[in-house]
């Protein structure tokens, strides 16, 4: 069970699990299409559906532009931010959530982790 919306600890402390989400986001909004462990694209899925609505903020309304881009700076590295505020803003603009979907793909050879492709729909 997951109560009180614990998120996943990867068993890493606090600093390591948001430095790994961070950049996770961050590549994962830069190549469109990324190969990761099952728990670690379940994670960040409700987080890049999140930063998406963000971004169509951006382009409906100019005045909140300067906040929006306040905070994703301090979420994101800057290519990410730039590629969110003028792609996906524009991309997804019909839709109004399920921005990703989770692909799996199977188990890891090395160790057995479930792996899976997260990419956007």
């Amino acid at each position: 069970m997951n109560h009180l919306g614990r998120s996943r600890k990867f068993g890493r402390i606090k600093k390591q699990r948001v430095a790994m989400l961070k950049t996770l986001l961050g590549s994962f909004i830069m190549r469109e299409k990324i190969t990761t462990t099952l728990a670690k694209a379940k994670e960040i899925k409700p987080m890049v559906d999140k930063l998406i609505t963000k971004s169509k903020k951006i382009t409906k309304d100019e005045t909140k532009k300067v906040a929006v881009l306040r905070d994703l700076r301090s979420e994101l590295p800057l290519g990410a931010v730039k590629k969110l505020s003028s792609e996906f803003g524009n991309k997804f603009v019909g839709r109004s959530s399920g921005y990703t979907r989770v692909i799996r793909i199977g188990q890891r050879k090395s160790d057995g982790a479930e792996m899976a492709v997260i990419e956007f729909v």
